[in-house]
C-alpha cells in the first residue's frame, strides 16, 4: 500500500511539474490610453504603453511591468524642438484605463530582451524625446517588432490608431477577452528593427 501511495504521489508530483511548466509564460499586452482629462492638476494626453504579467519559466519569478516612453519635461516647447525622453511605469489605475489592442505570449529570452530594450529607451543615447517623430508610439512599436509583431505605419500622434492598425497586421494577437497569442505562432513579420536610431513614430 505505501509503494502505492508513493506512486501516486511521484504521480501527482510529476504532473503539477508538467501543469507548472505549461502555466509558466510571459504575456505582452499592447494598450492605448485615451487622455483627454485632468489628474492631479495634470492634462493627460492619448498615450500608449506596454505591460508585461506571468511567470517566468525558467526561475518561477513573477512578472508585473509596464511602461511608456514620454517627455521628462512636457510643454509647449516640445511643439519646436526636441527634448529628453523618459521610460515611465504606468500605476494600475492607468493601466486599467487603457484600451488594450493586442496581446501575446513570449519566451523568457524575449521578455528580457523588451526589457533590456525598454532600459536603453531611458539611456543618454536613447531618450531623444521628439513630440512627432520619436514619442510613445516610437517607443511601443519597438518593443513590439522585437516581440515579433509587424507593426502600423509612422510617424504617429495617434496611439489607437496606430495601435488598431498594428492589430490588423497581427490577427493571431489582436485583442480578444481571453485569448494568448504565442509568439511566433502566425506568419514571419517583417524583419526586426533593432537599429540604435528606432524609427520614426506618437505622443
Amino acid at each position: 500500500m505505501i509503494r502505492r501511495m508513493n506512486r501516486a504521489g511521484l504521480l501527482g508530483l510529476l504532473l503539477a511539474l508538467i501543469a507548472g511548466s505549461a502555466w509558466a509564460e510571459v504575456t505582452l499586452t499592447f494598450y492605448a490610453h485615451p487622455g483627454a482629462r485632468v489628474r492631479d492638476g495634470y492634462l493627460l494626453f492619448p498615450h500608449a504603453f506596454v505591460q508585461a504579467t506571468g511567470t517566468l519559466d525558467d526561475t518561477g519569478e513573477t512578472v508585473d511591468w509596464a511602461a511608456g516612453f514620454t517627455a521628462r519635461n512636457p510643454g509647449p516647447q516640445l511643439l519646436f524642438t526636441r527634448g529628453v525622453g523618459v521610460v515611465e511605469l504606468p500605476n494600475p489605475r492607468y493601466v486599467g484605463e487603457g484600451k488594450p489592442y493586442l496581446r501575446l505570449a513570449v519566451s523568457d529570452e524575449a521578455y528580457r530582451a523588451v526589457r533590456a530594450r525598454a532600459d536603453w529607451w531611458n539611456s543618454p543615447e536613447g531618450s531623444v524625446y521628439d513630440l512627432r517623430r520619436r514619442n510613445c508610439i516610437t517607443f511601443i512599436a519597438d518593443l513590439a517588432r522585437l516581440a515579433g509583431l509587424q507593426t502600423g505605419a509612422e510617424p504617429s500622434m495617434k496611439p489607437g490608431t496606430f495601435l488598431e492598425a498594428t492589430a490588423a497586421l497581427n490577427p493571431l494577437a489582436a485583442w480578444r477577452e481571453g485569448a494568448v497569442q504565442e509568439a511566433g505562432a502566425q506568419a514571419p513579420p517583417a524583419a526586426t528593427e533593432r537599429a540604435a536610431g528606432a524609427r520614426p513614430g506618437g505622443r
